[in-house]
């Protein structure tokens, strides 16, 4: 449907049509079957059930009663039968249909009351359109259009089979200028292909739902899905900021509610994104990127409870798992991890400090050499959760793929989502005995980009859109203790001996700074050592403390001390000066009845 559109156009049906036209308005396409496969790809590809993200489809809608039009009531579901009442269904559309054209958005939701209904819903979708009277009429020209809609549902998978994508964390094309996420392709200095399982990760997409997974879309913040419904969160090439709640909130689901997360993460250098500025000759002005592949340093952010942190090496080379070939392009490296996880190190060229040009084109005699050994693949449990990160995504993104990683994918699948500890993935020899910690600077924001101009996050406000489930529409999300109304970038620092304008950034005071200190002395591989936070220091009423909250409260018993202190002195001061007091006044009274 997507490729074809309507299919080829018969001329002489068309004008059969028009000799008897009667203005009127329609929407395309009249019928929605999403059980006629491939035609309506992807939505046949995967039926529908309980508990899901909205199904969301675009109609169009066509007024050849004239230039403007409205929508008159609001469209209703008319189901064929009674079982399609456990089909919800809820629109949006244009406000004003113009000039000629709008839309209609089904948004569609299995009740709960369906969780175990298997079959075919099928009915009517009604909606009528009006146009003002045009001159010479009295009254509006009005027209009733339908849309016949048939869709398949089948019972809720069970947790380890569902995996959720986040989408709301990919800045969309255009307006901002991303670069390509393999710096060795020239031909294409974009990332414009949309980063959906729609577009190029349609094969990926493909591949999930052979393997029997059930794959939907998040297209809110991190606060508006119930981590109880998912084994796995997949994070792909994602280059937004990310909400203090939502950091939060997916820490809780990893460590409590036995969440698992896999993260596939892209390259970072300030310095090489410099060097790709260009002058646009459409717009007549300079491009400069506003990330790297992927946005290291709010991954970081999002993954610093758990003591993981990337780094801002650009690496490129093969290797070999356990016989499977692959390609890492343009991926970045794993700078720390907690000890107990599993991390893979592999001999890969290091390309950050390769001499590109405006187009960040790497020269290629500088690559040339042995490569060092760099970790890019960690594994490890968390609470009751599992977390994989990876270093690069172009194995699994169809645009410039050189050779796939489905294979690895799988693997870490069985692991985020249903606890099997592949004997590759978790071999003895890659386990961490102690803490990875590079004493290094992690990754650092550009400070002469406007972020917020791109952003879904920075200078927002922290709100479920109507892509997510219907009874968080217009809120937080679920459980969300607000902590602020918009998330903001903290005030960056240029540093004075740095020969860039950003490459280093100083944070001074940021809670990341306060969970890097924390984290040098401490390794989290299970929940034990995140639940020994709880009730520190009799923090009655707290379920548990943050991380400043922790680190504040190691001063509390010296500053408990030196209070005590400094109150015991001066009561001691003051009753010293009391008792000289009445020294001289008994003084005074003796000389006074001497003198008498």
């Amino acid at each position: 449907m997507y490729e074809q559109g309507a299919g080829r156009l018969d001329l002489w049906q068309s004008y059969e049509i028009l000799k008897n036209y009667q203005p009127r308005a329609s929407i395309f396409p009249t019928m929605l079957d999403f059980t006629d496969c491939p035609y309506f790809w992807p939505f046949c590809r995967q039926p529908m059930y309980a508990g899901a993200m909205p199904v969301i489809f675009n109609a169009t809608i066509l007024n050849g009663m004239g230039v403007i039009g409205y929508v008159k009531d609001q469209p209703l579901w008319q189901p064929s039968e009674d079982i399609g009442n456990l089909l919800s269904v809820h629109f949006t559309y244009s406000d004003v249909i113009w000039p000629w054209t709008g839309y209609l958005a089904l948004h569609l939701q299995v009740k709960d009351e369906g969780s175990q209904f298997s079959g075919i819903i099928s009915g009517n979708v009604t909606l009528t359109i009006y146009t003002p009277a045009a001159h010479g009429e009295s009254s509006p020209r009005s027209s009733t259009c339908i849309l016949h809609m048939k869709v398949k549902v089948v019972p809720t998978p069970v947790r380890s089979k569902r995996i959720l994508w986040d989408q709301y964390h990919n800045i969309k094309y255009p307006s901002g200028y991303v670069p390509r996420d393999s710096l060795n392709v020239h031909n294409d200095i974009l990332d414009w292909h949309g980063d959906h399982l729609h577009t190029n990760f349609h094969i990926l997409f493909n591949m999930l739902r052979d393997a029997e997974y059930y794959i939907e879309t998040l297209g809110s913040p991190l606060t508006c899905f119930d981590a109880s419904n998912y084994g796995t969160l997949l994070m792909v090439d994602l280059e937004d900021e990310y909400f203090d709640e939502e950091i939060q909130k997916l820490r809780d689901d990893v460590i409590h509610k036995g969440l698992g997360i896999a993260v596939f993460a892209e390259w970072y250098h300030v310095d090489t994104m410099v060097k790709m500025t260009f002058f646009d000759e459409n717009t007549r002005s300079w491009w400069t990127p506003i990330t790297g592949g992927a946005n290291i340093p709010a991954i970081n952010e999002l993954l610093a409870p758990f003591g993981i942190a990337l780094g801002d090496k650009i690496l490129t080379g093969d290797f070999s798992i356990n016989g499977e070939q692959t390609h890492y392009a343009s991926g970045t490296d794993i700078v720390q991890f907690p000890a107990g996880g599993f991390l893979h190190s592999f001999q890969l060229q290091e390309n950050s400090k390769t001499v590109q040009d405006h187009i960040g084109t790497l020269d290629t005699e500088s690559t040339q050499g042995k490569g060092k050994l760099s970790s890019i693949l960690g594994v490890i449990e968390a609470g009751e959760g599992r977390i994989a990160v990876y270093g690069d995504s172009n194995c699994l993104d169809s645009s410039h793929m050189v050779t796939n990683c489905y294979w690895l994918l799988r693997k870490i699948l069985e692991f985020t989502g249903n606890r099997v500890k592949d004997n590759v993935l978790f071999s003895e020899a890659a386990q961490l005995k102690f803490p990875v910690f590079e004493n290094i600077h992690h990754p650092s924001r550009r400070t002469d980009v406007n972020f917020s101009t791109y952003s879904t996050v920075v200078g927002k406000e922290l709100i479920c859109h109507q892509d997510s489930r219907f009874e968080v529409w217009g809120t937080k999300g679920y459980g969300v203790q607000p902590i602020g109304t918009s998330r903001k970038l903290p005030e960056y620092q240029m540093h004075e001996s740095s020969s860039s304008p950003n490459v280093t950034i100083q944070i001074a005071g940021s809670r990341q700074d306060k969970v890097e200190r924390l984290q040098r002395n401490l390794s989290i591989p299970n929940a034990a050592k995140f639940d020994d936070k709880r009730d520190y220091f009799g923090f009655i009423g707290h379920e548990e403390v943050d991380i400043g909250m922790l680190m504040a409260s190691q001063w509390m018993i010296p500053c408990f001390a030196a209070t005590a202190c400094l109150m015991l002195y001066l009561s001691c001061r003051v009753q010293q000066k009391r008792r000289r007091r009445r020294k001289g006044s008994v003084a005074s009274a003796n000389r006074l009845t001497s003198m008498v």
